[in-house]
Order: structure tokens, then C-alpha cells, then sequence
């Protein structure tokens, strides 16, 4: 979506967050199915496959990166962060390689506040058998790239059956005649930037509070076969019963998620 594009006095001081709450969610009947689903989470998404995950969106969103800290916990999850710039990374003209990190002389001030962050959480019930695997994302920008950009790639990266999105503007920049400006683009709803196969998976919802510059939508997927939610098993070994009872319990978790309460 384009506007015209702002004279700025200097640099732009907008820093622009877009924060994620990914769930996935599975059924398994046995502690050993259980445990096996996580091993398989924990697997899918570690720490190296996160670090790809978002090196493709520096790229999607025109930033450099500066630095990457990552980790595998036990018994399970991952966390990757890195620091991104606007600015190209330094290179060292001798060796001919990114130097190690920023310079002092080439330090900027937005450069603690760009940054992406993945966090995941694996979990099982002991008792009942729903499975939840839930990412945390965070991509904040601070100058003229857009966290937005990257939005599509994420959603395809996992396997979201509720997704919470929240994106909000803040500070502001000045142009060449000093009038602040709070925001620089065009947006009415996070549901603007979607792809058309997102908006027909999923029903949404906005919370939209336009005078602070905030934008939440909620998602939940529209079509439920219970095979999707089945681990190493089909609804085919289930009797009509257990069918019934899977279905109830597994709903009733998604709308807890997208409801963000206790049903």
C-alpha cells in the first residue's frame, strides 16, 4: 500500500513492531505419542532452522544483520534474537569480510531498537492429551523498513491454527519543515497486508485503536478435520465416540486460545 513519501529532516525515528502468538495444536492419545510429538516440534522448528527463518526476513524487509544469538533449551524449546540495521554492516576493506559487529564510530542510535526475536514453546498435557506448540515472534524496524513486508512469509513458516497478530507505530519523525509526523504509511487493518489464501483460511477479527497508531487481528482457521490434529494415528482407528470427544476437546482448547480465556 503506498503514500507519498515524506521529506524528513533527518533520520526516521518511527520505530514500527509487528509481535506474533503462533499456536499449533495436536492431539495424542499416549504419553508416548506425546512425547513424540514434542521431539518432533522441537526438531521442526530448532534453533537453526529459526535462524533461517528469520534471516529470510531480514532479507524480505531490506535489513542487514548485525548479530545473531541463538539457543536449544532442554527438554525443549528454542530462542533465536538478532540485531538488524537499515545501514549496510561494516566490512573490513583489508580482510574483506563484515566485521564482527558495529564499529564504535558506526554506531547509530536505532540500532538497540531493530531487532527480531523468535521464542517457541512445546508443551503437553499430562492428562488429556491436547498438545499445544506456541512461537512468539517479534520483528521491530526502526527507520523506513516495514516489519509488514515479512508478514506472509511468517504466517506460511508455521503451522498456525490461531494466530494473534499485533503491529503498532511509535515515536515520531520530523520533516524538512519540523512538523512530527506519528506515522508514515497508510494502514486501516493488519488484514491490508494478507495474502488472499490467508484471509480465505482463516476468520478474523480487529481491535483497532486508530488515534494510538494499534493494530490487532485474531485468527483462527475456518475448516477443522480432525485428521489434521491426529498425531501418528487416523480418525478411521477412533470409534464415533472418541471421535466426538476429540473434537469437543480440541475446539473447545482453539477457542480458549482465540478468546484468550477460560471457556
Amino acid at each position: 500500500m503506498g503514500s507519498r513519501k515524506i521529506k524528513l529532516h533527518g533520520f526516521n525515528n518511527l520505530t514500527k513492531a509487528l509481535s506474533f502468538n503462533i499456536y499449533d495444536l495436536c492431539y495424542a492419545t499416549t504419553q508416548a505419542e506425546r512425547q513424540d510429538y514434542i521431539a518432533y516440534i522441537d526438531e521442526a522448528y530448532n534453533a537453526e532452522r529459526l535462524t533461517q527463518i528469520l534471516s529470510d526476513v531480514s532479507n524480505i524487509i531490506g535489513a542487514n544483520i548485525l548479530n545473531i544469538a541463538r539457543q536449544d533449551y532442554e527438554p525443549q524449546g528454542a530462542s533465536v534474537t538478532m540485531l538488524i540495521a537499515e545501514e549496510p554492516v561494516v566490512v573490513d576493506d583489508q580482510a574483506g569480510i563484515a566485521a564482527p559487529g558495529p564499529l564504535p564510530e558506526a554506531v547509530v542510535g536505532h540500532l538497540d531498537k531493530s531487532h527480531i526475536t523468535v521464542h517457541t514453546y512445546p508443551e503437553a498435557h499430562p492428562h488429556d492429551g491436547i498438545c499445544t506448540f506456541r512461537a512468539d515472534i517479534d520483528v521491530a524496524t526502526c527507520g523506513v523498513i516495514s516489519p509488514l513486508k515479512a508478514l506472509n512469509y511468517l504466517l506460511h513458516s508455521f503451522e498456525s491454527d490461531i494466530v494473534t497478530i499485533d503491529y503498532r507505530v511509535r515515536g515520531f519523525t520530523r520533516d524538512i519543515r519540523g512538523r512530527k509526523h506519528y506515522i508514515d504509511h497508510k494502514i486501516t487493518s493488519i488484514q491490508d497486508y494478507l495474502s488472499r489464501d490467508t484471509k480465505n483460511s482463516y476468520d478474523m477479527i480487529d481491535v483497532n485503536v486508530y488515534q494510538e497508531n494499534l493494530f490487532h487481528t485474531k485468527m483462527v482457521l475456518k475448516d477443522f478435520d480432525l485428521d489434521d490434529y491426529l498425531f501418528d494415528r487416523s480418525s478411521d482407528d477412533l470409534d464415533k465416540k472418541e471421535r466426538s470427544r476429540i473434537e469437543k476437546r480440541l475446539k473447545k482448547e482453539m477457542r480458549e486460545l482465540y478468546y484468550g480465556r477460560n471457556l
